[in-house]
């Protein structure tokens, strides 16, 4: 039995289908499909080296294993598909296996350490080989930015001064990893008098890295991860409205309306995560292996993004992507604590994809 769950199953899909059609089609904006472009040549990583696939016609070479037919690499991705919309978490592709080992096709993810998926070459297979990172709306949760505890942020609590009973009843719950209940606690300090002001981004890393895109980024952040807890605003439009509405950094109304300032800074922010940035890890803007992304849609249909279109992909990851909430036990954040004779409350800032 080949028991696979839903990543698996969905990069591994990714590759069939693009070696059964031979194209992929360059994504739009706003989700649509645009041109058509021809694939020359897939490399992925599999357990014992790399394995090249180049599509010649209506066949298709696995480099030390002969032609196939590109329709058998069809009715694979068909019946993945099938596989994926089931909706469960480990599906049995055992029926699937002896396909692969002829193929090639060993490991069902890619075994790498700069986080893409699978190289391609478009047009013709000595073009460059593009880095690749696949993502889309029937895998198990991917997000495009997500650090734990390292991607906190903390704001100072003033106002109004609570005796140690007091913080440790304003702390206490059942459910520790209830966003219900931080938001309870930040409404009911904020009832009592208190005052919450951002204070700073809570690992020096992270802090770092978003003062390498902007150095205005950490305050724009919190105001839109305020925004999600407290407003249950999660939407990046509706964010970027929020941020050009109430304008946080006080900048000129012409610099907000005319210039889009933050819109074009949460650009900024989504294109630093998708091309490499993580909270943990030093950013010094230098590009990664990541050169593009394939997004799988909730029909199995693959749209391709590249730096070359980079704008197109900042307009798409503004449309199809939001704040999300972590775990507040897990990922350290919610409570009122105190540091350095004063208090502060930590929130989460989580980037995943819409599914919509």
């Amino acid at each position: 039995m080949l028991e696979a769950n839903r990543n698996e199953i969905h990069e591994v899909y990714t590759l069939c289908r693009i070696l059964g059609q031979g194209f992929v089609a360059m994504g739009q904006a706003d989700g649509g499909t645009g041109m058509n472009v021809p694939v020359a040549l897939v490399e992925r990583q599999d357990y014992d080296g790399k394995r090249r696939f180049l599509i010649e016609g209506d066949n298709v070479l696995a480099e030390g294993r002969g032609y196939f037919p590109r329709q058998d690499f069809v009715a694979a991705a068909d019946y993945l598909l099938d596989c994926l919309l089931l909706s469960k978490e480990e599906t049995d592709i055992s029926r699937i296996q002896p396909f692969f080992d002829t193929v090639g096709i060993g490991d069902l993810c890619a075994t790498t350490q700069d986080r893409t998926h699978l190289h391609i070459a478009l047009w013709h297979a000595d073009a460059p080989l593009l880095g690749i990172r696949i993502q889309g709306r029937l895998c198990g949760y991917t997000p495009l930015l997500s650090g734990g505890r390292t991607a906190n942020l903390k704001w100072e609590q003033t106002g109004v001064r609570f005796s140690h009973p007091a913080v440790h009843k304003i702390n206490a719950t059942d459910n520790p990893d209830s966003v219900a209940e931080v938001v309870r606690r930040i409404l009911y300090i904020e009832s009592m008098g208190g005052v919450f002001k951002y204070a700073d981004v809570c690992d020096r890393i992270f802090r770092s890295n978003l003062l390498m895109i902007d150095t205005n980024l950490p305050r724009i952040l919190a105001a839109m991860v305020r925004a999600l807890h407290l407003d249950n605003m999660n939407r990046m439009p509706d964010l970027i409205a929020m941020l050009e509405e109430k304008n946080p950094l006080k900048m000129k109304s012409e610099l907000v309306s005319k210039h889009g300032f933050y819109g074009h800074k949460v650009r900024q922010f989504l294109l630093a995560a998708a091309w490499g940035m993580r909270p943990a890890k030093t950013y010094d803007g230098t590009p990664s292996a990541i050169s593009g992304y394939v997004m799988v849609d909730g029909q199995g249909g693959l749209l391709l993004f590249t730096r070359a279109e980079e704008q197109t992909f900042a307009d798409y990851l503004v449309a199809h992507t939001k704040l999300e909430t972590g775990l507040p036990d897990a990922d350290k954040y919610g409570l009122l604590e105190r540091e350095n004779g004063a208090y502060f409350l930590k929130l989460n800032l989580r980037v995943g994809f819409s599914k919509r």
